[in-house]
């Protein structure tokens, strides 16, 4: 489990593509060792399990559903990703419960800064939207935000300076792909009211 709040991010150095999926090479500053091999951490998003750990570049697999749903399929050497190890007991929770289970991903139609903020609108398949309302919380590429406003195609979300700053999100352009995990909690609920209908 992570919660969406991203201190460290990232860099792909290499990417070894296999017959099924791909292994990629993530070069970054987390503190981890050799010791943490088998961890879970969320790179963009994505729930990854470490495989190696040499002079700070991280190893990680990634099966071809993992590529379908998700951005990584667009991947390139000296992209950033976002990155957060889980959550430790007793941690606080300053965002909201990300599982790391990419739903789909997201295409930016459009990004405006608004005095200090941006105001990012997200398109996303049709047979995702169901699931999306507004003021609830959403993952994208691994940073926790809320929902704003639920427009025909997607949604919006805005994003504070530092937010902007601190993350890949300040790469992203118009037609930029995005990862996107929809709150947990949301899915159940519609899930619910669906079969009862």
């Amino acid at each position: 489990m992570f919660n969406g709040i991203i201190f460290k991010q990232g860099i792909i150095k290499k990417i070894n593509k296999r017959a099924t999926g791909v292994n990629i090479f993530i070069k970054s500053d987390l503190k981890l060792t050799n010791k943490d091999v088998g961890v879970s951490v969320s790179c963009d998003g994505v729930c990854l399990t470490l495989i190696s750990i040499k002079k700070k570049i991280m190893e990680f697999y990634l099966s071809d559903e993992t590529l379908q749903r998700s951005k990584f399929k667009f991947l390139k050497v000296n992209d950033k990703t976002n990155l957060e190890l889980p959550l430790k007991y007793g941690q606080k929770i300053s965002g909201h419960i990300c599982q790391g289970h990419v739903d789909t991903m997201g295409k930016i139609f459009s990004i405006k800064k608004i005095d200090k903020s941006y105001l990012i609108n997200i398109e996303i398949f049709k047979k995702e939207r169901k699931n999306l309302i507004e003021k609830a919380s959403i993952c994208l590429n691994g940073i926790s935000l809320t929902i704003s406003k639920i427009t025909k195609k997607g949604f919006h979300v805005w994003i504070i300076p530092h937010t902007f700053k601190f993350t890949n999100l300040s790469s992203l352009k118009k037609n930029s792909y995005v990862n996107i995990e929809i709150d947990i909690l949301s899915k159940y609920v519609m899930n619910y009211f669906n079969e009862k209908k």
